[in-house]
């Protein structure tokens, strides 16, 4: 099974594992080495799978997944914009400081006269 040409410059940075999954899966999981941990030398990015029972599946799944991941750190978060409150959510917040205060003050125990 061959890999898509993206895939195949990618290979080329990583070293590539196949091994033995633990797990249920009886006989054939337990002889055969189909799992394949990928490991991208450059960032040091390591991602497995084991799902398929074909060791190629496996290896283009785990090589797609390094490759998702290595989009998501080369992604650039978008600024953050500072902003103030309105004039009419400051009023809004005194107001109801105001209302808060007021009621709490008729809560206060009368002095005794």
């Amino acid at each position: 099974m061959s890999l898509p040409a993206a895939l195949e410059r990618l290979a080329r940075e990583c070293l590539i594992t196949p091994y033995k999954s633990s797990g249920p899966g009886g006989q054939k999981k337990n002889k055969t080495e189909s799992s394949v941990r990928v490991r991208h030398l450059p960032t040091g990015i390591t991602r497995i799978a084991t799902e398929s029972r074909s060791q190629s599946r496996n290896r283009e799944l785990a090589l797609e997944r390094i490759a998702a991941e290595l989009r998501r750190r080369a992604r650039t978060p978008k600024p953050r914009t500072a902003t103030s409150p309105t004039r009419a959510a400051r009023e809004r917040r005194l107001a109801e400081k105001r209302r808060s205060s007021e009621i709490k003050r008729r809560r206060r125990a009368r002095p005794e006269e």
